[in-house]
C-alpha cells in the first residue's frame, strides 16, 4: 500500500508501474469507484453509453484510445458533481463469432451450417462469445478505466433482445418498415445481405477484367438511324462492364436519349465490321484517331493521315442521337433464358432502352442491364417490365441452366478474375468480344471475410431512413462534436446521403426480427416475451432462432400455423437499440431512462461515424424523436510507427500490457491524450513518446513531490493550505494554478481532449525548473514566515494540481494527492476522485493574475536572453558579475515588483540591474568585468555545488548533519575563511575545518586550484 515520505525518495526510476499496482490494491479495496457513483451528485446524472467491443481477441491500441476517452470524461463530470454510471457491454451477436465457429467447424457455405443443425452452431457460438473477457478485464484494470464490468450488459441477453423488439415494434407502429426485393450488395460466402455502412467498411483497390462486348443489332436495315443497309450487312452496339459474369443476365443495353452516337466502320483482314458507339468515345474505345473527310473526331481539322497498315481502316459513316436507337432488338449473348418461351415479360427482353444514369465519362456510352445485379439496372427493369434472369444463387455459383459454366463461383475468393477469364473466352470464341483489358478499380468485400461483394437482388426488411431524413438533420444540429469539422463534415454528408436500411440478415447467431406470418397474408410483429407467450401458449426463456423458430401459433384469420419469417437483425439495429436494450427499457427502469435520454456523451473511433453513431441516431429519431447524444468525441486511427497498420505478424508494435508494465498506464494515458488520435487523426504510435511523457510528467511531478515531502517534515497544518504570500513567486504560481484550471474546464466542457491535457505538461515544467528551483533557497532559509508560505503554496499547489490531473493520470493524481494531504491511503473513505474539480479563483482575481503572469513572462524573457549573453562571453553561471543594464525599458518601475527585480538577480547572478528607457526591442547588456571580489564569490558557488554532489553521492538527505575538512591552496583557502558561515548553511554542515588526514577525500578542481574535501556523517 502507501509509502511514507522516506521510503518514496527511495523509490527507483521505474517506480510508476509498482506504484499503480499499490494505487489499484486501495482502489479495489476501498471501493473507491463504487463510492464515486453511489455518493450524493448535486448535479444529477451524467449519462454516458459504453459502445459494446466484441471479446474475440485481444484489446488493441485502438480500444485503448477509446477506453481513455471513456475514463477521462466520466471522470472529470463525476468531479463535477455529476453521477455517471459507467456500465461495460459486449457485442456478442454476428458474423464476427459465426465466422470463428464456422473455421472451427470447418464450414464453407450455409449449407455445412444447416448440415451441422442450427442448435448447435448456435450453443457453439454462445461459448465463443466471451472468449478472452478475462483477459479484457486485465487490460482494462491496468489501464486505470473505471468501468462495471461484472453487470455488464450482454447483447445476447433474454432481456437486451428483448428490448430490441420493442423497438422495431415501435418502428413498425410508425410505418417505418417495408420489406421489398430490390438490388443490395450481399456476401456470398455468408449469404446474407449487407447495410450501406457496412459495404462501406470494406472497399479495396482491385485489378478486374473489363470487356467491351458485340451485341448483334437485329434487322438492322428497318432500323432509324438513318444509313442505308443491305440485307447483308451486319451492326453490332458495343456495351462496356466491368462485370463479365454478369453478362449472361444481360436483358437489355441502356443508351442516352441526347447523348450522340456514331455508327463506324471497320476493315480489318478484308472483312468489314459495324459498330455504334457514344461519339466521344470513339478514340478511347479504337484507340486510333478515326478520319472522316479531313476531320478527327474530337480533335482539330488536319490533312487525313494513311492508316497504319493496308489492312486497317476505320470510317465514321452516321451521326445520330441515343434516342434513335431506342427499340431496336438485339441478338442475345446466351440462349439459356431467352429462349424460355414461359418467361414473364420476355417480349420485352434484348432491345435498347433509354436511361437517364447512361454517360460518356468511360466505356461506350452504351450500358449492358442486368436487373438482378443492379441498382440501376433493377430499376428500368421495373420501369419497362423486362424479364428478370437470376443466373447466380446466392453463394455466388452459376445455376445448373448456365451449362457452359458449371460449377463456377462469379467472385472466387483466390482468384476474382477467374470466372470473368472464362466468360470472355467463350466471347472470343463467339466472334463476341472487341477488346478486353485489366480494370483497376475500388470494390466493395465482405467486412468480415474478406469475400468480394455481389450486387444482388433480394428481398429484405427495411427502416424508411429517407423519410426520416429531415428529422435526422435537424435533431444532428443539437449535437456538439469533437472534432467539430465531423458534424458537417463525414457524419453531416453521410446523414445527407442517407438511405433506407436493410435490417434482415439471413444467418443464425443473432436477435431475431419478430414477424410471424401466415400463407393467408396475415402478419403480426411482436414486441415482447408477455405478447409471444400469450399468443403461443408457451413459456419463453430465450429469444434466438433456433429457440424461437420452434413457436408458432394460429392465425386469428384463417386459422392457419403462424410461423416466424426466418431473418434475424443487422446486428447494427441491435447496437443502435442499446440505448433502451441496456436497461431492458419499457419493461424496467421506465422512469430512470426516460429522464435521463438522450445521453450527455459517447465516444469511439471514426468509422463508427457511418455506423454505431449512425444508428444511434436512426433509431432516436424513429422512437423518441429526438438525437440519442449530445456529445461525442470521435477518435482516429493509431498505426506502427512506421505508418503501417498494426500486425502481430510483423511485430511493428509493442504489446499494450508491455507499456504497462515498463513506463506504467499513466505515461501511456497522457501520450494518447495530447496526440491528434484525439481529434479524429492517425497516430503512429511511439513508445519514445510514451517515455517522454512519462519523464516530463510523472517523474518531473513527482520530484517536486519528493522535494515538498523533505521539507514538509511535521508541520501538518501546511498541507494542502493556502496563505497569503507577498512573494512574487508563490503569486506566480498560483496564478499559473488558476491560468491551468481554466484552461482544462474551458476545454474539458467543450470535449476537446487535447486542448485539455496539454497544458499540464507546461505547468508542471513551470512548477518544477521555475517555481520549485528559484524557492530551494527558501525551504533551506531561516525566515520562517517564508519558508512557511513556500510550504504552504507547493502544497496547496500540488493538492490542487492532483485535482487537475486526475481524470487524466488518475495513479499520479493519486499518489500525489494521498502524499500531500497526509492520507496516504490510510483513510478508505479518502481519495482525490473523490474530491470536487478544481474552480479558478474569481474575475478581480483573474485580472490580477494577468499583470502577475505577464510580468514573469517578461522576467524569464530578460532571463533567457541575459544567458545568451553569458554563453557568447564564456562565463558560467556561477560566477557572479556587477551588474545588467535593460534598454528600451518601457514598463516603468512602478510596474515592477521589487522580487521580480532580485529574481532577475539571482537567476542571472548578477549583484545589480539597472533600466534605459527607449524605443525599439528590448536589449539587455551584461557588465562582464570580474574582479576579485566577484571572483571569490563564484569559488563559493563553486564549492557549494561540489559539496551538495558529493552529499547526494553519499545519499544523505536534508535531516542528515556532516562535518567536513579541506585542504587546498591559499586562494581556495582564503574564499572558505571568508564565507565559511555561508557554507556552512548552503552545505548543511556543522563545522568546516582546514586539515590533513582526510579519509575518502575527493579531489576537486576549482579556477586550476585543486582542494581536496572529506565529508563525515554526525
Amino acid at each position: 500500500m502507501a509509502k511514507n515520505n522516506k521510503e518514496i525518495n527511495k523509490q527507483p526510476v521505474n517506480v510508476f508501474p509498482v506504484l499503480e499496482e499499490s494505487v489499484l490494491g486501495f482502489w479495489e479495496k476501498a471501493k473507491i469507484f463504487e463510492k464515486s457513483v453511489e455518493r450524493e451528485a448535486p448535479r444529477g446524472d451524467y449519462v454516458f453509453y459504453d459502445g459494446p467491443p466484441f471479446a474475440t481477441g485481444l484489446p488493441h491500441y485502438g480500444h485503448i484510445v477509446a477506453s481513455i476517452i471513456k475514463d477521462a470524461v466520466p471522470r472529470y463530470w463525476t468531479m463535477k458533481g455529476f453521477r455517471v454510471e459507467r456500465r461495460w457491454g459486449w457485442d456478442c451477436h454476428g458474423l464476427p463469432i459465426e465466422n470463428i465457429v464456422e473455421k472451427e467447424l470447418g464450414s464453407k457455405s450455409k449449407k455445412d451450417i444447416e448440415a451441422t443443425g442450427v442448435a448447435k452452431f448456435n450453443e457453439l457460438c454462445r461459448s465463443k462469445v466471451l472468449e478472452y473477457a478475462e483477459d479484457w478485464k486485465k487490460y482494462i484494470k491496468k489501464l486505470g478505466r473505471w468501468v462495471d464490468m461484472e453487470n455488464g450488459y450482454r447483447t445476447m441477453d433474454t432481456t437486451f433482445m428483448e428490448s430490441v423488439w420493442w423497438v422495431f415494434k415501435e418502428l413498425w407502429g410508425k410505418g417505418l418498415v417495408y420489406k421489398d426485393y430490390r438490388s443490395m450488395h450481399i456476401c456470398p460466402r455468408c449469404e446474407t445481405t449487407l447495410s450501406q455502412s457496412e459495404v462501406a467498411e470494406g472497399y479495396k483497390d482491385v485489378k478486374d477484367l473489363s470487356a467491351v462486348v458485340k451485341f448483334k443489332i437485329k434487322d438492322i436495315t428497318n432500323s432509324q438511324i438513318g444509313h442505308k443497309f443491305t440485307n447483308d450487312d451486319q451492326a453490332y452496339i458495343l456495351a462496356w462492364t466491368t462485370t463479365p459474369w454478369t453478362l449472361i443476365g444481360n436483358v437489355a443495353l441502356a443508351v442516352g436519349k441526347n447523348i450522340d452516337y456514331s455508327l463506324i466502320e471497320e476493315k480489318k483482314d478484308g472483312k468489314i465490321e459495324r459498330y455504334i458507339l457514344a461519339t466521344d468515345l470513339i478514340n478511347r474505345v479504337f484507340k486510333k484517331e478515326l478520319v472522316v473527310d479531313n476531320l478527327i473526331v474530337g480533335h482539330v481539322i488536319i490533312g487525313s493521315p494513311k492508316p497504319e497498315s493496308p489492312q486497317e481502316e476505320y470510317k465514321l459513316l452516321k451521326r445520330f442521337k441515343g434516342n434513335d436507337l431506342v427499340g431496336l432488338e438485339y441478338e442475345p449473348l446466351f440462349d439459356y433464358y431467352s429462349s424460355d418461351e414461359e418467361m414473364e415479360y420476355r417480349e420485352n427482353g434484348w432491345k435498347i432502352y433509354a436511361g437517364d444514369f447512361v454517360t460518356t465519362e468511360e466505356g461506350t456510352g452504351v450500358v449492358h442491364i442486368a436487373p438482378a445485379f443492379g441498382e440501376d439496372d433493377m430499376k428500368l427493369g421495373r420501369e419497362n417490365k423486362l424479364p428478370f434472369v437470376q443466373h447466380v444463387d446466392m453463394d455466388g455459383y452459376f445455376k445448373e441452366e448456365v451449362k457452359d459454366f458449371p460449377g463456377l463461383n462469379v467472385k472466387p475468393k483466390d482468384d476474382v478474375m477467374a470466372t470473368d477469364v472464362e466468360i470472355i473466352k467463350y466471347l472470343a470464341h463467339n466472334d463476341l468480344l472487341f477488346s478486353k483489358a485489366k480494370y483497376e478499380h475500388s470494390y466493395p468485400h465482405c467486412w468480415r471475410c474478406d469475400t468480394p461483394l455481389l450486387n444482388y437482388a433480394t428481398s429484405s426488411w427495411f427502416v424508411k431512413v429517407a423519410e426520416m431524413k429531415e428529422r435526422l438533420l435537424k435533431n444532428a444540429e443539437k449535437i456538439n462534436w469533437s472534432p467539430e469539422h465531423i458534424k458537417a463534415g463525414r457524419f453531416g454528408k453521410w446523414l445527407l446521403g442517407a438511405r433506407d436500411w436493410s435490417i434482415s440478415r439471413q444467418r443464425y447467431w443473432a436477435s431475431v426480427i419478430p414477424i410471424w406470418e401466415c400463407g393467408c397474408g396475415e402478419r403480426i410483429v411482436i414486441g415482447s416475451i408477455a405478447e409471444l407467450e400469450k399468443l403461443s401458449g408457451e413459456k419463453v426463456s430465450d429469444l434466438h432462432k433456433h429457440i424461437v423458430d420452434e413457436i408458432t401459433f394460429k392465425c386469428a384469420k384463417c386459422q392457419s400455423t403462424m410461423k416466424r419469417i426466418p431473418d434475424v437483425f443487422d446486428c447494427w439495429f441491435e447496437s443502435g437499440s442499446m440505448p433502451y436494450a441496456q436497461m431492458h427499457y419499457p419493461f424496467e427502469n421506465k422512469e430512470k431512462f426516460e429522464n435521463n435520454f438522450p445521453a450527455e456523451f459517447i465516444a469511439e473511433g471514426a468509422d463508427q461515424t457511418r455506423a454505431w453513431f449512425y444508428y444511434l441516431h436512426v433509431l432516436a429519431a424513429g422512437v423518441k424523436d429526438t438525437e440519442a447524444f449530445k456529445n461525442v468525441i470521435v477518435n482516429g486511427i493509431v498505426l506502427a510507427e512506421d505508418g503501417k497498420k498494426m500486425s502481430k505478424k510483423l511485430k511493428n508494435y509493442p504489446d499494450p500490457m508491455e507499456i504497462f508494465n515498463k513506463y506504467g498506464a499513466d505515461a501511456l494515458r497522457y501520450y494518447l491524450l495530447t496526440s491528434p488520435v484525439m481529434l479524429a487523426d492517425t497516430l503512429c504510435f511511439s513508445e519514445k513518446g510514451v517515455k517522454e511523457a512519462l519523464q516530463k510528467v510523472n517523474m518531473l511531478l513527482w520530484n517536486v513531490v519528493k522535494f515538498y515531502g523533505m521539507y514538509q517534515g511535521e508541520k501538518s497544518e501546511l498541507r494542502s493550505q493556502k496563505l497569503e504570500s507577498d512573494n512574487i513567486l508563490d503569486k506566480w504560481i498560483l496564478a499559473r494554478l488558476n491560468q491551468l484550471i481554466e484552461e482544462v474546464t474551458e476545454n474539458m466542457d467543450k470535449y476537446n481532449l487535447p486542448k485539455a491535457t496539454r497544458p499540464i505538461v507546461e505547468f508542471i515544467d513551470d512548477l518544477s525548473t521555475w517555481y520549485l528551483r528559484r524557492s530551494r533557497d527558501r525551504f533551506k532559509g531561516e525566515d520562517e514566515t517564508d519558508k512557511k508560505a513556500a510550504l504552504a503554496t507547493t502544497g496547496f499547489v500540488l493538492t490542487e494540481l492532483s485535482k487537475v490531473i486526475a481524470p487524466f493520470m488518475p495513479f499520479l493524481a493519486e499518489q500525489v494527492w494521498q502524499a500531500v494531504t497526509g492520507h496516504d491511503f490510510k483513510d478508505e473513505n479518502k481519495s482525490v476522485h473523490l474530491e470536487s474539480w478544481p474552480i479558478a479563483e474569481n474575475r478581480k482575481q483573474k485580472i490580477d493574475d494577468r499583470k502577475i503572469l505577464d510580468n514573469m513572462a517578461m522576467v524569464r524573457k530578460i532571463v533567457e536572453m541575459a544567458l545568451a549573453k553569458r554563453d557568447e562571453a564564456g562565463i558560467k553561471i556561477r560566477q557572479p558579475l556587477r551588474n545588467l543594464e535593460i534598454r528600451n525599458w518601457k514598463l516603468g518601475k512602478e510596474n515592477w515588483d521589487q522580487y521580480l527585480e532580485l529574481l532577475l538577480k539571482s537567476e542571472i547572478n548578477v549583484e545589480s540591474v539597472s533600466y534605459v528607457s527607449g524605443e525599439g526591442d528590448l536589449e539587455v547588456v551584461l557588465d562582464t568585468e570580474i574582479n576579485e571580489d566577484l571572483k571569490q564569490k563564484g569559488i563559493k558557488r563553486e564549492l557549494v555545488r561540489a559539496i551538495n554532489n558529493m552529499r547526494r553521492d553519499m545519499g544523505l538527505t536534508i535531516s542528515d548533519r556532516v562535518t567536513i575538512k579541506w585542504k587546498s591552496g591559499t586562494e581556495i583557502a582564503a574564499v572558505i575563511e571568508k564565507y565559511k558561515d555561508e557554507l556552512r548553511k548552503d552545505t548543511l554542515a556543522d563545522e568546516i575545518t582546514a586539515g590533513d588526514g582526510i579519509d575518502g577525500g575527493k579531489e576537486i578542481k576549482i579556477n586550476g586550484d585543486e582542494v581536496k574535501i572529506g565529508i563525515q556523517k554526525l
